[in-house]
């Protein structure tokens, strides 16, 4: 009885620390998501990336507007047409991420530094929140909403 009982007991802390290190895991897979989704279309102002980033149905609360996927499209096109082009570094900063087995959530602060021929010529800040639904392809940004801070 005894050594069915330890091995019970063995079997209920491997599944613990399995679904742990999952957890950590999917954290860690969220933290890149962000990060490399402000790299991939953001900094680069590439809007063909989207679809690798964000769901078909992605909104983005931005200061009291309401955007989708088209009206970022939009900007993005535009915005790789104005001279001079800047460049964009992102320095996002992790406050919490919790993860419910496929969706997620996300709180941060998102720095970006644009500069024009190794010039900073605007700096800008923002708290931002995200949540994040596992798909067939991996993890994808579902909504992400963003306050200014000055």
């Amino acid at each position: 009885m005894k050594r069915l009982n330890s091995i019970i007991l063995m079997m209920f802390f491997t599944t613990i620390s399995f679904g742990q290190v999952s957890n950590e895991t999917d954290k860690t897979r969220i933290k890149n998501l962000v990060i490399e989704s402000f790299d991939e279309i953001w900094s680069k102002l590439n809007s063909k990336n989207i679809d690798k980033y964000y769901t078909k149905d992605f909104l983005l609360l931005e200061n009291g507007e309401v955007w989708n996927n088209d009206s970022i499209v939009n900007y993005l096109d535009k915005a790789i047409l104005q001279k001079p082009y800047s460049k964009r570094m992102n320095t996002i900063e992790i406050i919490k991420i919790k993860v419910a087995d496929s969706t997620a959530w996300v709180a941060y602060q998102n720095y970006a530094t644009f500069s024009t021929d190794n010039k900073i010529i605007r700096k800008a800040h923002w708290l931002e929140s995200a949540t994040a639904i596992l798909t067939e392809n991996g993890w994808k940004l579902e909504m992400l909403h963003s306050t200014r801070i000055d």
